[in-house]
């Protein structure tokens, strides 16, 4: 049975290692639906308690919206915790970090 667009996002957000973000829009990309990142948004708000949910970011590298992860500032501390690097306007620097999977996404799935 394909597994929904939730499932598959829930998994792609489980693989981003430790250190390495992702954006809504990339998640989306990599689930088959690359114009549906505030879908991937709906999906994360309503994740299974333990996935990485602060990895996945903006776009441009900036913190989620203040109603995830208890604000902004939770979630910085969480990626400063994992090592992530911050931009000085406090972007975070997806030149750096941003997940690029090695294999495919789906190989574990």
């Amino acid at each position: 049975m394909e597994p929904t667009f939730p499932q598959k996002i829930y998994h792609l957000v489980s693989r981003i290692p430790l250190g390495n973000v992702s954006t809504y829009g990339q998640l989306s990309l990599l689930a088959g639906s690359p114009r549906a990142a505030r879908i991937v948004g709906a999906a994360l708000a309503n994740a299974p308690a333990g996935l990485p949910c602060h990895r996945v970011l903006y776009r441009d590298g900036s913190l989620c919206c203040d109603q995830a992860f208890g604000g902004k500032e939770i979630q910085r501390k969480l990626l400063e915790q994992e090592g992530v690097p911050f931009l000085p306007d406090g972007r975070v620097d997806l030149k750096r970090c941003l997940w690029q999977p090695d294999e495919s996404p789906w190989d574990s799935l």
